[in-house]
């Protein structure tokens, strides 16, 4: 699954790992005050002069400002030598078919997923500053001017252009991606066939179940890229406006009051949907399974006039028609847990923020940044809660290639396949 793609699979993850938390590390800790290396200066982008003491307010915004645009130059530098450095030397040292695709794809997906990461917080900045606005317009008639109000309107929609832009590119450029993997496996399998055919269903696991899964781990793993991406770039942000929240209802005064009910909320959903989830993979696989053999005596029937007789065809779709019910008795529970904790998550930073709206220690553009920052450092927590469908899916995948990797290296099967080929044995000797 992983080996027909990837250089050396495991090396290359955990070298992934390590390689991101060096880069991200050394950024916080060392290179950003490096910033007189920067290239931006060629481009007319300086880090400003130090300001006295004494600056006004005006002063002190425009030095943020200028501070902030070179320091993101500086941060674009940084990450493109980081990833210089890592893709090429799994290029050269991977030495694998498909590392161009595997490798600067990887590679290129994951800075497009950090690129719309920081898309996110600039939005989120807009928000403070557009509601502000909209705000001292509201409570003083004709405090701004129509070029103040459509400017901001004006750089939300160069925003937007910009990430609608990259997520259209991104979406081409990843959809080539998984083809190419699934290719990978697709040659890696056929090669074997000689030692894969007899497995239940073969067919349709190289011809299916190759796309399937290559598009879930892809999708997953880009998820889980945003959501660490998300926690790293939002959670600074939720930290610094946790000094707008001081109490909660009913608990009273707690420090950094928002990233605690973040993370205690999320932890709270990912144990009820772990819980209530817990025998749908099993059922997923099982589906397969029944599905494969109807379709199979189905396909026999139209070369074989001895197959597909209509009682065979009735018992193999009563097994369909009975793993789907109990599937969909399981998803009943399941899905009420999981839409019932997710609009009850609408809620919760209302409820958080209810004492300091009340006591009006919120202006309407800080309120609007809590809600998307927190929202944003909610969703990346509860990567799991939302994404467990999709991992049900992908773990009934797994287990069906599972058994051609065992086949190819002479191990064990997995006791279903076990079972189906001692069922498949016995009715041929009956």
């Amino acid at each position: 699954m992983f080996l027909s793609f990837f250089p050396k699979p495991k090396l290359f993850f955990i070298s992934f790992a390590l390689w991101a938390l060096a880069s991200v590390l050394g950024w916080y800790l060392v290179v950003q005050n490096l910033g007189h290396l920067s290239l931006g200066s060629l481009f007319g982008v300086l880090f400003p002069e130090a300001l006295a003491q004494s600056a006004d307010a005006t002063a002190q915004a425009a030095f943020q400002t200028a501070q902030k645009s070179a320091l993101n130059i500086w941060q674009y530098q940084y990450m493109a030598v980081c990833y210089v450095l890592f893709i090429g030397a799994w290029i050269v040292y991977g030495g694998q078919k498909w590392a161009k695709w595997s490798v600067i794809g990887s590679g290129l997906i994951v800075f497009i997923t950090w690129f719309q990461v920081q898309v996110s917080v600039m939005i989120n900045a807009w928000y403070g500053n557009f509601y502000n606005l909209i705000q001292k317009a509201l409570t003083t008639p004709n405090s701004i001017t129509g070029d103040e109000y459509y400017s901001q309107l004006f750089t939300f929609a160069t925003i937007a252009l910009i990430a609608i832009t990259v997520a259209v590119l991104n979406n081409f450029f990843v959809s080539h991606y998984v083809f190419r993997w699934r290719t990978a496996m697709n040659d890696y399998y056929t090669s074997k066939w000689s030692q894969v055919r007899q497995i239940e269903g073969a067919s349709q696991r190289i011809q299916e179940d190759t796309m399937r899964f290559a598009t879930i781990v892809e999708t997953l793993g880009v998820n889980f890229l945003n959501a660490i991406m998300t926690l790293i770039a939002f959670l600074p942000i939720l930290w610094g406006l946790s000094g707008y929240v001081k109490t909660l209802p009913i608990i009273g005064e707690v420090s950094q009051a928002l990233v605690f009910v973040a993370i205690i909320w999320s932890i709270i959903g990912t144990v009820f949907l772990a819980v209530a989830g817990i025998k749908l993979p099993g059922l997923e696989f099982k589906n397969q399974r029944v599905e494969a053999a109807y379709r199979k005596e189905l396909v026999y029937g139209e070369d074989h006039d001895d197959r597909a007789e209509p009682m065979k065809l009735i018992e193999l779709f009563s097994n369909v028609r009975q793993n789907y019910f109990r599937l969909y008795f399981h998803y009943l529970y399941f899905n009420v847990v999981r839409y019932g904790y997710l609009q009850a998550g609408v809620l919760i930073p209302l409820i958080a923020l209810g004492p300091s709206i009340i006591a009006g220690a919120l202006t309407l553009g800080v309120m609007q940044q809590i809600s998307n920052a927190f929202n944003q450092v909610e969703d990346s927590f509860q990567l799991l809660v939302k994404s467990w469908t999709t991992i049900v899916e992908l773990l009934s995948i797994y287990k069906r290639l599972a058994a051609f990797e065992a086949a190819i290296n002479h191990q064990p099967l997995p006791d279903i396949d076990q079972e189906f080929i001692a069922a498949k044995a016995e009715e041929i000797t009956v």
